[in-house]
């Protein structure tokens, strides 16, 4: 049954799964009414992220379902509330991860919404209001302003809707240790994947040395000849690894999969830094004599703010990235579900949401 929030008075037509089959099946609700500080956003496209994956099976036990999926949204506003000045109609927009946050506390007030304690997400979350939030996999989306970003004119809008999660989850570790402004490091991306891919361009964008690191062997050809990679560590072979030890300043760990970060971690200069952006479901392996013998660091990151999300977006308009994507009609969900879990695409699928309620599918 769709939410009955006072003020949820819109229709909206989307995809949900149901259960922890994880199945998207058409699905009808309803959103709030386009409030003083809000735009309405027509759906053009939606990527399709891992984190996808998790919430429609339940694979964390934190699914409220009927759960609507999608965080990498781009579209086209349609009405903007009255207190907004920043956007207008017909504008072309991106929404990413967050719908809410308290707005008051030291993370909000310092431009790191995203790591407030309150923060509530465009699925799955709990938004002001009381309602469940809804994603991406629908044909329109209301949103708070201060939730959205703009998306560059020269950028395609089926290939720049991944930024919203996949590049703003590599770019602010990127920012974050200062690969932007210092030039010529030796950076290590950890996974080729739809992280990986993007962490690649933008390592070259900003003038590094990159290298892949992964387990399958044939990763080395699309690494180097696809994405301009420098230099390709093949993790299972022990040669290489150990021919390869602190070589890299910075390390960016984008698998999802259990592992041990030990043999990365050997990979780092001393003082060096590896960050975990990929998000297993059990604890990763982290032994103390590869930190301790090399002062090393490991952390972690979640995504950016909106202000980093706006500045990567000018980013990647200025420098012409976006991600590498298919494109799937809203009838192949359950099947891209599928082969991501397979790791079968190059580099992200991305939902054709509006070509779903053309008038030939209606």
């Amino acid at each position: 049954m769709a939410q009955t929030t006072p003020n949820h008075t819109q229709t909206v037509s989307g995809w949900a799964a149901h259960d922890k089959s994880g199945k998207i099946t058409p699905y009808t609700f309803t959103r709030r009414e386009n409030g003083a500080d809000d735009v309405t956003i027509k759906i053009l496209y939606c990527g399709i992220c891992h984190t996808d994956l998790h919430h429609a099976k339940n694979d964390w036990g934190i699914t409220m379902y009927p759960c609507v999926p999608g965080h990498e949204i781009v579209g086209i506003i349609t009405k903007v509330g009255s207190n907004v000045t920043t956007f207008k109609e017909g504008d072309r927009a991106g929404v990413g991860c967050l719908a809410a946050t308290c707005l008051k506390c030291e993370f909000c007030q310092d431009g790191q919404e995203n790591y407030c304690d309150q923060v509530q997400f465009v699925y799955n979350g709990i938004f002001w209001d009381g309602s469940i939030t809804y994603g991406g996999y629908s044909e329109f989306l209301v949103m708070d302003h201060r939730y959205v970003v703009r998306v560059p004119e020269s950028l395609a809008m089926d290939a720049a809707a991944p930024l919203l999660c996949a590049g703003i989850t590599v770019f602010s570790p990127m920012k974050d240790n200062n690969l932007l402004e210092t030039k010529g490091k030796r950076i290590g991306i950890v996974g080729l994947g739809g992280l990986g891919h993007i962490a690649v361009k933008f390592g070259k964008a900003f003038n590094h040395h990159v290298t892949i690191i992964s387990t399958s062997p044939n990763k080395e050809k699309e690494a180097k000849e696809r994405l301009g990679a420098d230099d390709f560590i093949l993790s299972t072979n022990a040669e290489q690894m150990k021919l390869k030890k602190r070589s890299l300043d910075f390390i960016l760990d984008t698998v999802s999969a259990h592992h041990s970060l030990g043999p990365t971690l050997e990979l780092l200069k001393v003082n060096g830094t590896l960050v975990i952006v990929g998000a297993p479901d059990k604890p990763v392996d982290l032994p103390s004599f590869p930190l301790i013998f090399g002062k090393r660091v490991v952390k972690g990151s979640m995504i950016g703010s909106i202000k980093e999300t706006q500045d990567m977006m000018d980013l990647c308009g200025k420098h012409n990235i976006t991600c590498d994507v298919e494109v799937v009609g809203t009838d192949r969900i359950n099947e891209a579900f599928d082969r991501l879990a397979k790791n079968d695409v190059k580099y992200r699928f991305v939902i054709d949401i509006a070509d779903g309620f053309s008038p030939s599918k209606l």
